[in-house]
């Protein structure tokens, strides 16, 4: 029966056949400035309002929004917006990821605990000139060219 189903989908003139893709399941996270348990209420019920989420998360202290389930990240954006809410999408990550967490423009005195901005000057460059490098690969075993003393 595989194949006469197959074949029978490029016979169709029926337009509402159209193979839909379905999109991958993610996790979008958006900071939101909320004061009270309306605001949080209010935010809460309109993402839970769209087609394909499957949970939210919503965290007042740290004006954090975490949904996840087959949903357009832009989408999420302009529903929470929708609201009355300044919304964006979050912009910190850990600052045990960052090479460079006090770099310009990286450290933002807003951003919860153990948080900085994903900022490029935080990162070391892609030719790796960073120092560190350079000195862990002067001493390596890997190196022909390491210390003779070794």
């Amino acid at each position: 029966m595989g194949a006469l189903d197959y074949l029978s989908n490029f016979c169709t003139v029926d337009s509402t056949s159209t193979r839909s893709r379905r999109r991958a399941m993610q996790t979008v996270e958006i900071k939101v400035k909320m004061d009270c348990d309306g605001c949080e209420r209010r935010v809460k019920s309109a993402v839970n309002s769209m087609r394909g989420v499957r949970s939210v998360e919503v965290n007042r202290k740290q004006s954090r929004v975490i949904v996840s389930g087959y949903v357009d990240p832009h989408k999420v954006l302009k529903k929470v917006k929708s609201t009355g809410k300044r919304a964006e999408f979050w912009p910190y990550i850990p600052q045990h990821l960052v090479y460079y967490p006090h770099a310009s423009q990286a450290y933002d005195k807003k951003a919860p605990a153990g948080y900085v901005r994903n900022v490029v000057q935080a990162f070391p460059a892609g030719n790796s000139d960073a120092p560190e490098e350079r000195m862990i690969s002067l001493f390596s075993d890997d190196n022909v060219n390491a210390c003779s003393v070794m």
